[in-house]
């Protein structure tokens, strides 16, 4: 699964993985939300976190265990990452309501896609905001300062310094930065 190869998603181990997850988001998302540092504790029973970082209820995961979270890191309400590949998100991340971020795809061939899936790494750098409503599918990565336009649909990497938007998700200006912020 992790080497983005087909992989069986009803074997038993992922699946009782996969329970297990869905228990702990449960759990964060009922948590009352004054409780904010035994939300954090759930997550970071099942995510890599960093340090300083804080999402917003309701959130969604498949596992958990192949995000890691950088320092710095915020996210708004109802944040889904299917994470049957690795997920890593840099230091100073901002993301908008209602993201999802998917390493998980399928097979075209209609027979084959009935029995396998398979998903490839996502990377998004530091100091990068993603909108509300941004779709990141498999494979991508997203360079260092970047500004993801809400609603856009990022189906290729987007290189450091960008701003980009849309459906699909395309550069429409180079930040010019001299110095990556701290």
């Amino acid at each position: 699964m992790l080497a983005g190869l087909t992989y069986n998603a009803g074997d038993e181990q992922l699946s009782i993985d996969r329970m297990h997850a869905k228990s702990v988001c449960h759990r964060f998302n009922m948590t009352d939300p004054v409780q904010l540092h035994a939300q954090m504790a759930l997550l970071k029973s099942l995510l890599i976190i960093k340090d300083r970082a804080h999402i917003e209820p309701n959130f969604f995961c498949d596992y958990g265990y192949n995000i890691e979270v950088g320092s710095n890191f915020y996210s708004n309400h109802n944040l889904t990452i299917l994470d049957v590949c690795k997920v890593v998100i840099g230091d100073n991340v901002l993301i908008g309501p209602n993201v999802m971020i998917s390493t998980a795809t399928h097979p075209l061939d209609p027979i084959e896609r009935q029995h396998t899936e398979y998903g490839a790494n996502i990377t998004i750098g530091n100091n990068v905001w993603i909108g509300g409503n941004v779709s990141i599918l498999p494979g991508v990565t997203i360079g260092d300062n970047c500004v993801i336009g809400a609603g856009s649909v990022v189906t290729r990497n987007i290189a450091i310094n960008s701003v980009a938007v849309g459906n699909p998700c395309r550069v429409m200006k180079t930040l010019n930065i001299e110095k990556t912020p701290v």
